[in-house]
């Protein structure tokens, strides 16, 4: 997790992101150190949790507003390879810093091999990392919705690099625009996935999603397109020192849910929530775009 010196609405996302708000009850200043509490109160509720949280500092200068996701640039992999991905938005690009991946190795961890995507900025071909990206590194699988940030071609090379099989489709908002992340429609857990399937309109596409997911046994939790908009798709499931998954989500995501819908998640796996409200409504992200989950084999 990136802990960030800058934090604020970015104009260059805000097209493409239809979750980013200009509310203007706050001044900039105060939604950077809002932004900065909301961080610091989330991890130590993930570290009380048991939860190995690595913090790396957001550099001051130059100023990066979405420096809080770094989920977006950087995935750290299993086969001990680290890949770094081409950004939509030019400001982004100075997230890709080799002092956060210095900050993961120094934990202890190992990497031989870098991917750099990069490159593919020059020619407007983007893939913002498990943003666009829905692992499922059990069943070597990528899920991921089309849009400008989600290439289908540099998503299809990336999946042939790892040999995993991409099942890629399309989602919608309510308003038929195109969601810019998979990954506030979606939210795979270990046996189970967390899903606006009314985003996807194509029947064949719906279908093959409820087939993988079928396939794969995970029970599926259909949530609505209002609680997508509260960031209940933005969820991350992760792994403690007593080796006990938890379901991490935002405060609203959690309010969001019904009596049901807890329920069903807790049969698989605790819940853990936390408050950030202002990271939320003006960088258009939730807990799961803060966190990129490190799977580097140990030193």
């Amino acid at each position: 997790m990136v802990r960030p010196a800058n934090f604020g609405f970015n104009e260059e996302t805000a097209a493409s992101n239809a979750f980013q708000s200009r509310d203007g009850r706050l001044q900039p200043e105060e939604i950077r150190k809002n932004a900065i509490r909301e961080f610091d109160a989330f991890v130590e509720r993930l570290r009380a949790a048991g939860v190995h949280v690595i913090v790396a500092a957001d550099s001051v200068k130059p100023a990066k507003p979405d420096a809080v996701f770094p989920n977006n640039w950087a995935t750290f992999h299993q086969e001990g390879f680290i890949v770094t991905y081409p950004m939509f938005a030019p400001v982004r690009r100075r997230e890709r810093r080799r002092q956060v991946i210095d900050t993961v190795l120094r934990e202890g961890f190992h990497s031989d091999h870098r991917v750099n995507l990069e490159f593919n900025e020059k020619i407007d071909r983007f893939l913002e990392g498990t943003g666009s990206i829905i692992f499922d590194h059990q069943y070597r699988l990528a899920y991921a919705s089309l849009s400008p940030r989600t290439d289908a071609g540099l998503l299809e090379e990336l999946c042939q690099l790892l040999k995993y099989e991409q099942a890629v489709f399309h989602a919608v908002d309510a308003q038929g625009k195109d969601i810019y992340h998979t990954n506030v429609m979606m939210a795979l857990g270990e046996t189970f996935v967390v899903i606006c399937l009314d985003t996807v309109r194509d029947p064949r596409e719906r279908k093959m999603l409820e087939q993988k997911f079928g396939e794969t046994k995970k029970e599926i939790v259909e949530i609505s397109l209002d609680q997508m908009n509260a960031f209940a798709g933005n969820m991350l499931q992760v792994r403690n020192d007593r080796d006990e998954t938890l379901l991490v989500m935002s405060e609203q995501a959690y309010r969001s849910l019904t009596p049901a819908q807890i329920a069903t998640l807790e049969r698989h796996t605790r819940l853990l929530h936390s408050p950030i409200d202002t990271i939320e409504t003006y960088g258009g992200g939730s807990a799961r775009c803060m966190i990129a989950e490190v799977f580097l084999p140990e030193k």
